[in-house]
């Protein structure tokens, strides 16, 4: 104990003693409970939603509740949950993370809080595999279907909702035998994702409510979002989820399988122009502009009479992007080709920068004009980290049955203190000491005849490994010896969690990779328990689980160990190491081996040191520091995205919701107002040049000569950018007619708005993955590269919206109706969007008085 817990005390234990009441208060209601008849029992469920639109609160109402579930899981499930699991569940509850030790049933235990919550708002359980999606939804959803809640599943495959009736099949006694590894499909009725959501409980993957909540962000219509709300998620293996898998972000990209020809098309057409006639090139700039003559030339190699049109701004990119290849970019000074590949030169140190590319399309025109294999793009559509996206829940919790040795990390990241729940009865699992050998050869020799003599008694053994590669390794040295074994490579959830819940039986043998089996708890003699052999097993010591490596998270370890001695059985663990792992090979195993050698220990003789068992400790911790820093890296990035993220899609869903009317009309008069005050900000009316702003208040409204007057006798800013505001207004009411009335304008508005929007957030997505990859940089320069990317992000970002607003303000009254509106063909009308914008020449609408290539169309 540290000198601060002798002074304040162990905060553990002070919540233990502080939630101690309230499970006495649980208890207190189990009598009472248990007199109810079913119908009583059911209806208690209206009775708690009711309380809660009066003044109660969930917390109010807790006590009962629990013991309603507590109640209902004895009637169903044949299981009663014990005070420990009370506690978990009032952890889960207050938002914290549940420690359970393995066998202690957390999957039972969130039925407490989940039941709770789901009163108020939809509750998510998160899992780490679809199987484990299924299997709780079929085991568990008896409780909450018996309460008078809706289960739903949703996998990668296809989702579910829990049916009772669905194929006939009653509540069966096997169920609650075997449901803790086999799952009972008849329960499952195949629905629609957006059903499933719409559920008061919803068991589904981290991954698969993570990319829906970005398909959510990237629909056309409010009724294509299916997953509203996010109110209070539980995760299962929350170490796993939110810690393991949380340097991989989430991402929707889209292959561009046009693009590879359209770079090859353009390729062949610019040779065919000349400079100074068809294009011009400024050097010190590095840019290369088509001039109106040569647009017509190669609108005539198109067959086409517009590009802009008939096309949109999707050609021009390329035919722009092939210009700057043919005319900006040099081979053997700029790049090399080597082996069928572009390489970009460094300018300065001339330096090839092999797996480096271009952006915005420039490599693949390069490639398409050298005649290599043009690579295909893809576009990121959504983006998010999951420490984000959890963190966007109204309330978090989860449960693992090790988490205190990363309490740290989810304090810090997710504000998610650790509960250490006690087990329900005394742990009496044997931890034996490391086995070190000099060798992997003798190592697996050792572990291979450790094995072999419980084999040989009928000791049931768990082997578990960290890759499937050593799997393989052992289970071919355990055929060797003729012992025969199970192998578990967490390929195939469903039927490797049935043989790994039948590890603990007399004679069994399995060998399996950390994942493999995870959730599935293993009981001595079988399951279904068989008394007999269970009785045998307990008396030759249970479970002997054996590691053939120490990972680098001690908490991995600790889940191998924790799959012996469970629920008081017994049990015992025994890691077995070389001075070859690839652990010891980082953190000075070479060094130890050779003093081995010095001193001439045999290969097969282990040692036991506690310098050796220090190191390996010291090891891990100092690797489960890197890897935070490295998730911390990622995060503090995707921090800085969130906030972008997090205003775009309220835009987003601000567009889809409608009454778009003022917000247009808006975004328009505040232009004009860009465009006059640019224009006029530093002059009196003497100086202005009024035919230029009058050009640039053409791309905005459709004005004509005949509105051109009132700008020429005017010098007064204010009335002449009030007149032009009042046009906007009655070309808006005229336009508004033109296509049909208020509704049909509102859906062209929107599809405006979600098409620009989309197009700028993608290039957005673009741009901050190549400025986090260019400020690194910047570090040489003895400038902190976090600091330059949050204020460069800023920057763009505040760009992005003046972009947004300035498109959609020169696009609004430049859409025509697409013949087929009527008949909901949004492709057309997205087409005419992406046709409609500005020449390239033409002032950019933005007011800066540069022209659009130059401004918001570079």
């Amino acid at each position: 104990m540290s000198i601060l817990s002798k002074i304040f005390g162990d905060a553990n234990q002070k919540y233990l003693n502080g939630v101690k009441p309230i499970v006495e208060k649980i208890n207190a209601f189990e009598e009472a409970f248990i007199k109810l008849s079913d119908e009583e029992l059911k209806n208690k469920t209206e009775d708690f939603k009711k309380r809660l639109l009066s003044e109660e609160t969930l917390d109010d109402i807790l006590p009962e509740a629990f013991a309603a579930v507590r109640e209902t899981a004895k009637r169903t499930l044949k299981q009663r949950h014990f005070d420990a699991q009370l506690i978990g569940g009032l952890a889960l509850h207050q938002g914290k993370i549940a420690q359970m030790a393995t066998g202690e049933g957390k999957t039972l235990t969130a039925t407490l809080p989940v039941y709770l919550n789901a009163l108020k708002n939809s509750v998510h359980i998160v899992t780490v595999n679809d199987y484990l999606a299924r299997r709780d939804t079929a085991w568990m959803g008896q409780i909450y279907d018996f309460l008078g809640l809706s289960v739903g599943c949703i996998n990668s495959d296809g989702s579910y909702i829990y049916d009772l009736a669905h194929t006939g099949k009653k509540q069966d006694e096997a169920r609650d035998e075997t449901g803790g590894f086999k799952i009972i499909h008849e329960f499952l009725r195949p629905a629609s994702k957006k059903d499933a959501y719409s559920c008061n409980v919803v068991y589904g993957t981290n991954t698969e409510f993570g990319f829906d909540y970005l398909r959510d962000n990237i629909v056309s219509d409010m009724s294509q979002i299916i997953s509203p709300k996010r109110s209070f998620a539980i995760v299962d293996e929350v170490d796993s989820i939110l810690i393991d898998e949380a340097r991989t972000p989430l991402i929707i990209s889209m292959p561009d399988a046009e693009s590879p020809k359209l770079y090859e098309t353009f390729s062949r057409i610019v040779p065919r122009l000349k400079e100074n006639d068809d294009y011009n090139v400024d050097l010190k700039m590095r840019t290369a502009v088509i001039t109106d003559a040569g647009l017509s030339k190669v609108e005539n190699i198109l067959g086409i009479g517009n590009i802009y049109d008939e096309k949109g701004a999707r050609y021009v990119h390329h035919l722009e992007t092939a210009l700057k290849a043919q005319a900006l970019f040099h081979k053997d000074k700029d790049y090399v080709v080597k082996d069928g590949e572009i390489i970009i030169v460094d300018e300065f140190t001339g330096r090839l920068l092999a797996g480096r590319r271009y952006s915005e399309g420039l490599h693949q025109a390069i490639e398409a004009k050298e005649g290599v294999k043009v690579q295909q793009e893809s576009k990121t559509l959504a983006t998010i980290t999951f420490q984000n996206f959890f963190r966007g829940y109204d309330k978090l919790a989860g449960m693992t049955g090790t988490a205190a040795t990363s309490a740290e990390e989810f304090h810090k990241v997710y504000q998610l203190g650790v509960v250490i729940v006690p087990t329900n009865k005394p742990m009496i699992r044997k931890n034996l000491s490391d086995r070190i050998y000099k060798t992997e050869k003798a190592k697996l020799n050792a572990v291979v005849a450790e094995v072999k003599k419980r084999y040989e008694i009928g000791q049931p053994v768990l082997i578990g490994t960290i890759s499937i590669e050593n799997n393989e390794k052992i289970s071919q040295l355990l055929s060797r010896e003729g012992i025969k074994h199970e192998v578990l490579n967490a390929k195939q959830h469903e039927r490797e969690a049935t043989i790994h819940a039948q590890a603990g039986r007399f004679g069994a043998v399995t060998v399996a990779t950390n994942m493999a089996g995870r959730g599935v708890d293993i009981i001595l003699g079988g399951n279904p328990q068989d008394p007999e052999h269970s009785r045998r097993v307990c008396e030759l010591g249970g479970l002997h689980v054996i590691g053939t490596e120490r990972h680098e998270a001690r908490r991995i370890d600790n889940q191998l160990r924790g799959r012996s001695g469970r629920q008081g059985d017994p049990g015992s663990s025994q890691f077995f190491v070389s001075l070859e792992d690839n652990l010891l090979q980082v953190f000075g195993g070479a060094r130890i081996k050779g003093l081995m050698e010095t001193l001439n220990i045999p290969e097969d003789q282990p040692i036991e040191a506690g310098l050796i068992s220090k190191a390996l400790e010291s090891a891990q911790t100092k690797i489960e520091g890197f890897n935070f820093d490295a998730r911390k890296f990622v995060l503090e990035y995707d921090d800085v995205m969130n906030q972008h993220r997090i205003l775009v899609y309220k835009k987003r869903h601000d567009i889809l919701s409608g009454l778009l009317r003022e917000e247009i009309i808006k975004v328009i008069k505040n232009q004009i107002g860009n465009i006059i005050n640019f224009h006029t900000a530093e002059s009196d009316g003497r100086q202005w040049d009024k035919e230029e702003i009058f050009e640039n208040l053409k791309t905005i409204i459709p004005i004509n000569d005949e509105n051109k007057e009132f700008l020429m006798v005017n010098s007064d800013r204010q009335k002449i950018t009030d007149y032009y505001q009042n046009l906007a207004e009655e070309f808006y009411n005229l336009k508004e007619k033109e296509v049909g009335g208020p509704e049909i304008m509102g859906q062209i508005e929107k599809m405006i708005m979600l098409n620009i929007l989309d197009n700028l957030w993608t290039n957005h997505l673009e741009d901050m993955e190549y400025l986090r990859d260019s400020v690194r940089l910047r570090a040489y320069g003895q400038r902190d590269p976090l600091v330059e990317y949050k204020n460069e992000s800023q920057r763009l970002f505040k760009n992005f919206l003046q972009d947004f607003e300035a498109r959609v303000a020169m696009t609004i009254f430049k859409v025509s109706m697409p013949r087929n509106f009527a008949q909901q063909n949004f492709g057309a009308l997205k087409s005419a969007i992406s046709a409609k914008e500005p020449s390239r020449n033409d002032p950019c609408p933005c007011g800066s008085g540069k022209k659009y290539k130059r401004c918001h169309g570079a």
